[in-house]
């Protein structure tokens, strides 16, 4: 029986939520989709990524019933938006521990229901376990949905299950896609759509290249997507979309699940922040008028693996982005003026045209021409490039990624994946991609970590990504590469063995300067389980060759006083840690008024003495 969800104004919802200060900030003044992508910038910085087995637990706190059959003390019972029945009791109901993988019937167990078909991103993380729109539900609705879209049903009705809800043929206003189509109740019709927006905003980067609708045959394709970054989804289901937001407005209970996702994912669902986006963004009405060409194409700089393009904009007001061309072919797509294209071949020539589009996606003609040709030899890695890889105790993995190739890398094709075995069939596979994304300039590296990990020398505020994934689970048996689109980058040992690297930190060598697909163990340095230290730097003795240009210890190894030359008076911290990053000494301004520092109580071992941000080597005797 219905009793606290209340329906929240549109305008009012943003009142009731706990939104943390400054999250919108940018947003101010945006419309269309200049809005979409700032608030896609906003979803995708510093989200902790958990993996797909944590969700049962955290459904105990954002997907509990404590506002129909159940009240606000309700400590145990899941809602279940396929089979909630608002006006009455439910036929059956759901605790985190009742999940099931099949069934034959409803009111058997709940599954981890994706809003968004996992057949859309290849089950890959983050998306695979992003709470905002992975739920739990009857695990037969969810079965006999399979990845049919929401829509409305007409007439032909396939299912029709406990709480009214139903599979029927479409009957969405102006679709061409008439197949099966699963349809909630008008109760939680809003809470989908919001779901799905949420999602458009969120990995709008990744759009283009999710499996999304082909138009091959419409009638039977049914992935609602039209395979835009912008836009999104085909134009008569968006339609459908926002009738749903509106029809069925924000609700308490969304605001506080949107308050209690943020907590545990740290990024928040802005439709019911600010449900009056969904319509700034997506009921613009778009021209029938082909935008002007951009013109000025050039390529302001190359090297052996990339080029730098460069052009100037479009005259039309209402162009949204632009079309690149290698080669008279489709390559990529951007919103700048400018784009590295990069993974050429030296001594190639290429051609490069760009083209508008807008924001009926009607297309320009051709710029003028850009022709370049690569170097033969270049001067930069040719890719990202692993150079640390840390296999602790427990949670403790990390890996770090160096981008010295000389210009900003976009991260969207990149992905880490990690290779286990499957001790029934006998078959190595890989599972749970994680998926980068965002760019990282040259000569800047990033940190990859599992969240519930417990290093001392990176946190997850240090890191880039966090996921708990299979990705960052891997025991040191496993193969683990950093791949772009399908092609392996870079590795950690080697595929469909058991590999040796379990309990060590690996650290890439100064002298290596170019990822391999083929790992070579003569390229790294081990060291202990969790030794971790230098987060950001290429390895420990590149830190040290950057150091030994101001600073020189001795002697090494020591005995009892380990001495620093160089302009010691601007150190204001010297610290001593061992290789399994323990702190075992610190001091502030050190070299005030000496030049040494005592290691007299240091075991016999190796060491690291770190001056602020350098760090050295040295042998203790």
């Amino acid at each position: 029986m219905k009793k606290l969800l209340l329906p929240i104004l549109l305008i009012s919802a943003s009142i009731s939520a706990q939104i943390p200060s400054g999250y919108y900030d940018g947003t101010t003044g945006l419309s269309g989709y200049a809005l979409k992508t700032k608030l896609h910038e906003i979803t995708a910085t510093k989200n902790i990524n958990w993996g797909y087995g944590d969700l049962p637990n955290y459904y105990n706190q954002t997907d509990l019933d404590q506002y129909y059959d159940h009240g606000p003390s309700n400590t145990t019972v899941l809602l279940d938006i396929y089979s909630e029945i608002p006006a009455g009791p439910d036929a059956y109901e759901y605790t985190s521990a009742n999940l099931i993988s099949t069934s034959g019937a409803e009111g058997s167990g709940y599954n981890r229901e994706h809003a968004v078909p996992q057949s859309t991103f290849n089950s890959n993380y983050p998306m695979y376990s992003d709470l905002h729109f992975v739920i739990p539900t009857d695990a037969r609705i969810n079965q006999l949905r399979n990845n049919y879209p929401y829509g409305i049903g007409n007439s032909t009705i396939h299912h029709t299950f406990s709480n009214t809800s139903k599979i029927a043929n479409s009957a969405i206003p102006n679709y061409v896609y008439t197949n099966r189509v699963y349809e909630p109740i008008n109760e939680f019709k809003g809470d989908i759509a919001r779901m799905l927006l949420y999602f458009a905003v969120r990995y709008e980067d990744k759009l283009p290249v999710f499996n999304h609708s082909t138009n091959i045959n419409p009638a039977i394709d049914r992935s609602p997507f039209d395979g835009t970054a912008e836009r999104a989804f085909d134009p008569a289901y968006i339609s459908m979309l926002i009738q749903w937001h509106t029809q069925d407005p924000v609700s308490q209970r969304e605001i506080n699940r949107n308050n209690a996702i943020y907590a545990i994912q740290n990024n928040r669902n802005p439709f019911i922040d600010n449900p009056q986006w969904v319509n700034a963004i997506w009921t613009q009405i778009p021209d029938a008028i082909v935008p002007q060409a951009p013109i000025n194409l050039s390529a302001s700089q190359s090297g052996a693996y990339y080029t730098n393009l460069t052009w100037s904009p479009s005259a039309s007001a209402d162009v949204i982005g632009y079309n690149i061309y290698q080669n008279g072919t489709f390559l990529t797509t951007t919103k700048s003026t400018s784009l590295v294209i990069d993974h050429l071949d030296p001594s190639t020539s290429y051609s490069f045209t760009v083209r508008a589009y807008d924001q009926g996606y009607l297309q320009s003609a051709d710029s003028n021409t850009a022709t370049i040709s690569t170097l033969a030899i270049g001067s930069n890695a040719k890719d990202l490039l692993i150079v640390k890889y840390i296999e602790g105790t427990d949670n403790n993995k990390a890996l770090e990624i160096l981008n010295k190739t000389g210009h900003e890398v976009d991260l969207n094709n990149y992905s880490i994946r990690t290779q286990y075995y499957n001790s029934i069939t006998g078959f190595y596979y890989f599972t749970g991609t994680f998926e980068l994304e965002g760019k990282i300039p040259n000569n800047q590296s990033f940190v990859i970590l599992n969240p519930k990990s417990s290093l001392q020398c990176i946190t997850n505020n240090d890191a880039l990504f966090l996921t708990a994934g299979e990705a960052l689970s891997f025991g040191g048996t496993q193969y683990v590469e950093l791949a772009y689109k399908s092609t392996t980058v870079d590795a950690i040992g080697s595929r469909s063995i058991s590999n040796t690297n379990a309990d060590v930190s690996l650290y890439r060598k100064d002298t290596v300067t170019q990822p391999t697909s083929t790992f070579n163990i003569s390229e790294w340095n081990s060291y202990a389980t969790n030794y971790c230290q230098n987060s950001g730097t290429l390895s420990t003795s590149a830190t040290e060759l950057l150091a030994e240009k101001e600073f020189k210890i001795y002697p090494n190894p020591v005995h009892d006083h380990i001495f620093v030359s160089g302009k010691t008076e601007k150190i204001q911290t010297a610290q001593i840690v061992d290789h399994s990053g323990q702190l075992i000494y610190t001091e502030k301004n050190p070299f005030k008024n000496k030049k040494n520092i005592s290691v007299q109580n240091l075991k016999t071992g190796s060491y690291l003495l770190k001056l602020d941000d350098k760090a050295y080597q040295f042998i203790k005797k």
